[in-house]
């Protein structure tokens, strides 16, 4: 091995002492930047020290490429062309982006005051006053386990509420492995118990099946079945279809549709089509200015039934400002009913405040509501 250099005898014993030093320095400190500097990051990526390297804060280095050896590279590269799909995700989350820009509807006075018992048990307490429908109030608890399965999820996850009159409704959640999660709902009404659910989620490296059995009677005969399955077809179109069986006494049946979701850079378009008819949605959102840090997200819902022989759009936008603390929704559709709902978080006291109007041009309807939330 040769080492070629273009330098001057005095510049050259300058450089050999200067190493002679760093090396000596280097030999003593060793112990010292090993114990601060981090832990080095995996293989692989350009730019990162190669395993058994430290470097002391602030410092880079260049990519090093023949430290990996050639068999994990190759099983790397292999495993990336075997999955290189991403999950698509719950089928229920396909038309949840656009559904959340619209605002929702509310009458009359409502309190919800939400109390934090523990780091995995919380209660919140509901009153709502109103002058089309009856009063209630309901009372809720949360509970929260301490598995952890990813950045905010912990499992299980117990969430339940009752009201005055007796109703219940409750929902148990659990992450039984890695890829199947469940999740159990039942309902009662007035001391009579309604119905129940269970459902079952398998996520795998680019698809997720859900199956989901309701109220089943196996002495009468009766239940509802419905499935879901959804597939990553390319990084940004994912295709799945619904299929939903019922059966009881003298009545039998299946509904099926279709689903198509493709994600842009900063849209969401999803199609479904059934028998039933056809939905369309769109979901875009703009970018954040550096000036206020307020963003738009705007929503587009068009239907058509063909049972009802009727279509209509939806416009709905969602105008967020961070810095104001401030949260409003819109929404207009061909049927002329126009609404629109204005949160604002009163900082740094635990108390929010919401306003929510609608207006119905054709049956000349207005609902307006008050709401407050403490926690």
């Amino acid at each position: 091995m040769s080492v070629k250099a273009v330098l001057n005898p005095s510049s050259l014993e300058t450089v050999f002492i200067a190493s002679s030093k760093k090396h000596r320095r280097d030999t003593r400190m060793g112990s010292v930047l090993a114990a601060s500097s981090p832990n080095p990051p995996p293989p692989g990526s350009g730019g990162v020290p190669a395993p058994g390297l430290t470097v002391p804060p602030g410092f880079g280095m260049p990519p090093v490429s023949s430290v990996i050896p050639p068999s994990e590279a190759a099983s790397g590269q292999q495993q990336e062309a075997e999955n290189p799909l991403p999950n698509p995700g719950a089928f229920d989350e396909c038309h949840r982006k656009c559904k959340e820009v619209f605002p929702m509807q509310m009458e009359g006075v409502r309190l919800v005051v939400n109390k934090g018992l523990s780091n995995h048990f919380q209660v919140n307490h509901t009153v709502l006053l109103s002058t089309m429908g009856e009063s209630t109030y309901r009372f809720g608890a949360t509970y929260v386990g301490a598995k952890q399965t990813g950045p905010a999820e912990f499992f299980p996850v117990m969430v339940g509420d009752m009201d005055n009159s007796g109703s219940l409704n409750a929902q148990i959640i659990h992450q039984v492995t890695n890829r199947i999660r469940s999740k159990v709902a039942f309902q009662t009404q007035q001391n009579k118990f309604v119905n129940w659910q269970g459902d079952a989620e398998i996520r795998g490296e680019d698809y997720t099946a859900t199956i989901t059995l309701g109220n089943p009677d196996v002495l009468v005969g009766s239940g509802i079945v419905v499935t879901h399955y959804l597939q990553s077809i390319t990084p940004d179109l994912a295709l799945g279809g619904e299929l939903v069986y019922h059966r009881r006494p003298g009545e039998e049946g299946a509904v099926m549709s279709l689903v198509g979701r493709y994600t842009g850079s900063n849209y969401i378009a999803t199609l479904t089509l059934g028998s039933a008819g056809l939905m369309l949605m769109l979901h875009t959102t703009t970018k954040p200015t550096s000036r206020t840090g307020r963003y738009l997200q705007l929503g587009v819902e068009f239907e058509a039934s063909t049972r009802m022989q009727d279509t209509s759009v939806s416009f709905g936008y969602q105008l967020d400002v961070p810095k104001a603390n401030l949260l409003f929704k819109g929404s207009l559709d061909s049927n002329w009913i126009v609404g629109a709902t204005l949160e604002k978080k009163l900082l740094p006291l635990p108390l929010s405040l919401v306003l929510c109007t609608f207006l119905n041009h054709r049956k000349n309807k207005f609902q307006c509501g008050f709401g407050v939330t403490i926690g």
